[in-house]
């Protein structure tokens, strides 16, 4: 692993450290499972995913609402389905 990705990684772990610790287990988990191979879009909408609040990233997971962005309901489907 470069510098660079090293450090991304981190920054990224640090983002996914949220309000509740169900959150930062479903987005730490995306982050080591499927980062290393997502194209560079779907980096960019986790990286997006990660600029949403607490509150509404959970009501998304619940599956109380959708995202109106279909790249974020796509991801937030694929977090939500991914277990340890």
């Amino acid at each position: 692993m470069t510098e660079t990705s090293d450090l991304t990684l981190k920054r990224l772990r640090w983002r996914c450290r949220r309000g509740m610790r169900e959150l930062d287990r479903l987005l730490e988990r995306w982050l080591d499972q499927a980062w290393a191979g997502a194209d560079a879009a779907r980096r960019a909408d986790f990286e997006r995913l990660l600029e949403t609040e607490d509150d509404r990233l959970w009501r998304w997971f619940m599956g109380k609402e959708r995202p109106d962005d279909d790249a974020l309901a796509r991801l937030v489907a694929d977090i939500a389905a991914r277990t340890d």
